[in-house]
């Protein structure tokens, strides 16, 4: 059986491009969370699923795994299970009996520069968000206030206790003794 695994880290982002073309695929397994994450409930039940001499097939390397480390734990936890890894954009075919040298290293290289890329593309990303923050703190303040300090005290004052305040605002009692 072909299986497809198709991820994107949001949901507003589209999942269409991955596995568009490829053929015989019977079962999609797809899900809209960040690769970051380490428990992705698709991609656990796609390990579940598959059987020995079935194919998984993944749009690319990135699309898998989080780092270095996780892609190469689920491709060799799936090749244990005799099912076959294909990822589509890097040509990359991974199963239990043919140990590909080449391939193994192509896996490591490419998903190494993966990860050192998602690094810089996040520190330009704090880079840049420290630098709007600098020039337009007036937007940059935080989140605003979601407690009413008022009302807090107005309740205390009723004579109600912590507890009693932080029910009836739907709040967290610390947050009442911060008040």
């Amino acid at each position: 059986m072909r299986v497809g695994y198709r991820r994107v880290s949001s949901l507003d982002q589209n999942l269409d491009r991955q596995l568009d073309g490829v053929d015989a695929i019977e079962r999609v397994f797809e899900e809209k969370i960040s690769g970051a994450r380490s428990d992705r409930p698709a991609l656990r039940e796609m390990i579940a699923f598959v059987r020995a001499g079935d194919t998984v097939v993944i749009h690319s390397l990135d699309r898998l795994g989080r780092d270095i480390r996780d892609l190469l734990n689920i491709v060799e936890q799936l090749n244990a299970k005799g099912v076959i890894v294909e990822f589509m954009s890097e040509r990359l075919r991974f199963s239990r009996d043919n140990e590909d040298p080449l391939a193994r290293l192509q896996l490591h290289m490419l998903s190494a520069f993966a990860e050192w890329e998602r690094s810089i593309s996040k520190r330009r990303q704090a880079e840049g968000i420290a630098k709007a923050r600098e020039l337009h703190p007036e937007k940059y303040r935080g989140r605003p206030a979601s407690i009413d300090i008022d009302k807090v005290q107005a309740l205390r004052d009723d004579g109600l206790g912590a507890t009693s305040i932080a029910r009836q605002l739907g709040i967290g009692r610390a947050s009442v003794y911060r008040v």
